[in-house]
């Protein structure tokens, strides 16, 4: 009863300011006021106001809020734990990312080319039978080798 005679008078003071105004030829701020000043007057008869007083009295709705309190509670609590064990979301999901990615090896600063290039110490103690010949010019394929490389490397 108090809070729709106080909502009351909110509304008829506001439409009070928006008269004024609208007398001193301000009429796009008098319309602007007058409709701020009519909600609650809006809340008032559509129930709302009745509805939140009732809420905010009832025991058992202050018992919800702290039953969601402990919850959230609960919840941050795990994540801190989850942070402290190193099992993140994120770790697993770079695991499973690293398990697809076969384009490069951990350790490599350049991606593998895959069976035909020449890799590692072995390769390099062979020396080579034949004399280089001019180089012809690549293959369409095989001209965009490293840009796929790259590509399977960022999972693309």
């Amino acid at each position: 009863m108090l809070a729709e005679t106080i909502c009351s008078a909110a509304s008829a003071a506001g439409l009070g300011i928006a008269a004024v105004t609208a007398y001193r030829k301000r009429f796009l701020t008098a319309t602007r006021i007058a409709a701020y000043s009519l909600v609650p007057v809006g809340l008032v008869l559509t129930g709302v106001v009745e509805w939140v007083a009732g809420i905010a009295f009832k025991p058992s709705v202050w018992l919800g809020f702290g039953v969601l309190g402990l919850s959230w509670l609960l919840f941050m609590t795990t994540r801190a734990v989850e942070r402290r064990s190193g099992t993140t979301r994120a770790e697993r999901k770079a695991a499973r990312a690293a398990g697809r990615n076969e384009a490069v090896a951990p350790a490599a600063s350049a991606p593998s080319l895959g069976a035909g290039g020449t890799a590692g110490p072995a390769a390099a103690a062979k020396p080579q039978a034949q004399p280089k010949k001019k180089q012809e010019p690549a293959a369409g394929g095989d001209d965009f080798s490293d840009i796929e490389a790259i590509l399977k490397k960022h999972g693309i």
